[in-house]
């Protein structure tokens, strides 16, 4: 049965296109947006040409999220050809049975069999807050599918991974969208963009301050765990990952709380949406085991952030030279034994544990007074700058300190800010 060419769902892709323009220009939506204005907002640039007619559609959709099937979807919406729609979206429905969105807009289709409706979720019984969520959802999806990073810029905040850190993540709180990178170490540990996934965040959005506040934390953090789903309740999903939170920095700000994890939906739900956690970042089960072949605890950086800064490769390349050089002289300022040199890396703000800058001077100039000579090698090295308006990196690094009196190893930790030009050293510690 052909559903009628003049019953054009006009609610469902005005919506969606008003939303999805506030969405990408965070401006309040303009009003009226045409149906016409839907290719240009809410279809994503890749999406297969539509036929001309009603004809029968492949049924398969993408096994890496219902992003594409989706952009099908209201493409067919948008040009009136309700049949292929419903299609699309019973083929998405096969796939994933308890995909709530999809049911909804198989409901608004099978409803225009018999009258035109005005908007998104039409059902007279659906709950609004429901119907909500799913659209804000549907606008963050599509465009998130569209706006894919571009092929030669990288995230800034990956300066360099260490050679064993096999893949790093960055999370774009504004998107709902996480980026999986790859550490290439044959074009010397230049990040390679493996695939993005939509993620659900903290209730009442980012930047994290308190215990319970319902936000995400923004920063640089590492895995330091593995759940599997056996020691989980329902609502973790197929497994988790905690991530340090509080780091060094968040305390030295005053940022408060604890269990922020990447983690899985509960058993009988696909995605939920955008806003929905209590502060940690969440996939779908089947985006999250695909991520967690790749997450190595320890060693795998999770770096959240507003919004994405993205650099040209000459432009990172550049920013890693620079950091990498006052590493190094840093080193090398250590191995000459010339104090005053050594501590000009050191902000007057420093503090590691109880010590003060005043107390760690003091404290170095007696060390290194008995002192004939010092070897210092760094190995393993990784450089993530923080995201937000402060200028500060997280290093880390496998530390074998030599000298006459004394060989020690250790993997150390430090957090560089810029004053006043310069990259200075605010904390340091074991990592």
């Amino acid at each position: 049965m052909k559903l009628g060419r003049k019953l054009v769902l006009s609610g469902l892709a005005v919506a969606l296109a008003a939303g999805a323009a506030a969405r990408l220009t965070d401006k309040p939506p303009p009003a009226p947006v045409t149906v016409s204005e839907l290719s240009q907002i809410a279809l994503a640039r890749t999406a297969p040409a539509a036929s001309s007619q009603d004809s029968a559609l492949p049924l398969v959709v993408s096994d890496s999220g219902p992003e594409e099937a989706l952009t099908r979807i209201f493409a067919e919406i948008e040009a009136n050809r309700l049949s292929n729609a419903l299609q699309l979206t019973e083929g998405l429905l096969r796939q994933h049975p308890n995909y709530r969105l999809a049911h909804l807009i198989k409901g608004d289709l099978l409803l225009a069999r018999t009258k035109p409706i005005q908007s998104f979720g039409a059902l007279s019984d659906a709950p609004a807050d429901k119907v909500a969520d799913l659209r804000a959802e549907a606008i963050t999806r599509l465009a998130g599918y569209r706006e894919k990073p571009p092929a030669d810029f990288v995230p800034r905040y990956l300066l360099q991974m260490q050679p064993d850190q096999r893949f790093a993540i960055v999370v774009d709180t504004k998107r709902s969208r996480l980026y999986l990178y790859e550490n290439d170490q044959k074009n010397g540990g230049q990040p390679r963009f493996v695939a993005d996934y939509y993620v659900t965040q903290g209730k009442l959005g980012a930047e994290k301050l308190v215990e319970g506040d319902k936000k995400t934390p923004v920063g640089v953090y590492h895995v330091t765990a593995n759940v599997p789903r056996q020691k989980l309740a329902d609502l973790y999903g197929s497994g988790a990952f905690p991530l340090n939170y509080p780091n060094e920095w968040d305390k030295r700000q005053g940022r408060g709380g604890s269990g922020i994890w990447l983690h899985g939906t509960p058993s009988d739900t696909f995605a939920r949406p955008p806003r929905a956690s209590d502060g940690c970042v969440v996939l779908t089960n089947q985006d999250l085991d695909v991520v967690a072949k790749n997450l190595q605890v320890g060693l795998t950086p999770v770096i959240i952030s507003n919004s994405v800064e993205w650099l040209s490769l000459d432009d990172w390349a550049k920013e890693r030279s620079e950091l990498n050089k006052s590493i190094d002289d840093w080193r090398a300022d250590w191995e000459s034994r010339d104090t005053d040199r050594y501590l000009r890396h050191y902000s007057t703000r420093f503090k590691a544990g109880d010590q003060d800058f005043a107390e760690f001077s003091a404290q170095k100039k007696q060390v290194n007074a008995g002192k004939e000579w010092i070897k210092l090698k760094i190995d393993n090295l990784s450089v993530f700058r923080n995201p937000g308006k402060d200028e500060v990196v997280v290093v880390t690094f496998d530390q074998d300190y030599r000298s006459n009196n004394l060989n020690n190893q250790m993997k150390k930790r430090q957090y560089w800010l810029r004053e006043s030009g310069q990259w200075k050293i605010i904390y340091e510690g074991s990592a």
